[in-house]
């Protein structure tokens, strides 16, 4: 069924195709199997069942594959470890959710904000790179960086500013920190997806990448 493989090691652009993939459905899945209506998609590590599983696990899972990222420069590498740790600091420090009181103050937040952070950076890497090629496709995916870039920096602003003015946009809409979560993680699994180079379109024919060859 499958070719015999051509890589003996796991490389960058199957570390891109597997991190996007996680990054996308993380947030619909714990909302999936969470027993009520998750206010952020943090809350789901005190649901229990599958929800903390998968919000753990993915966490974890994410966190292991960015260690093993080290990208094309050494800030892309420094950085790929740091949010590795930001990734495990999300999952290991639960956040101050409804009733329940933060393990560690501070930390959970901190975590969340350095990675985010850490991603928009990710995504002007990836737009640099592709820009330099200036081949349509390539043209296309910076187009993708660009816009997930934005959608991540609007999710963070969003989000603080409803933290900093004592909850006035969630006091509207309950859920407004799930929803600015789970935008920025489906840019994020966007951007990482599309630098995998899986989907035509976006990438010219002799570059394309399907891990299962």
């Amino acid at each position: 069924m499958f070719s015999a493989p051509k890589r003996e090691e796991i490389d960058h652009l199957t570390i891109k195709f597997v991190v996007g993939l996680i990054a996308v459905s993380l947030a619909p899945l714990t909302d999936f199997f969470a027993k009520s209506r998750l206010r952020s998609i943090s809350a789901s590590y005190y649901e229990g069942g599958w929800s903390q599983t998968i919000f753990i696990g993915f966490l974890f899972a994410i966190a292991a594959f960015l260690l093993a990222y080290n990208g094309f420069s050494r800030p892309d590498m420094l950085l790929s470890k740091l949010t590795s740790a930001a990734a495990l600091g999300v999952a290991m420090f639960p956040c101050q959710c409804g009733s329940h009181n933060e393990a560690v103050p501070y930390v959970h937040w901190i975590s969340a904000t350095t990675m985010f952070i850490i991603l928009v950076y990710f995504c002007y890497s990836f737009y640099r790179r592709a820009r330099s090629k200036a081949h349509k496709e390539a043209n296309r995916r910076a187009r993708v960086y660009v816009a997930c870039g934005i959608a991540i920096v609007i999710s963070i602003l969003t989000i603080a500013f409803d933290q900093l003015s004592g909850e006035i946009l969630s006091s509207k809409l309950p859920r407004l920190t799930f929803y600015g979560e789970s935008t920025g993680l489906v840019a994020f699994g966007v951007s990482w997806f599309t630098a995998s180079r899986v989907l035509p379109g976006l990438t010219r024919k002799d570059e394309r990448f399907w891990p299962f060859t």
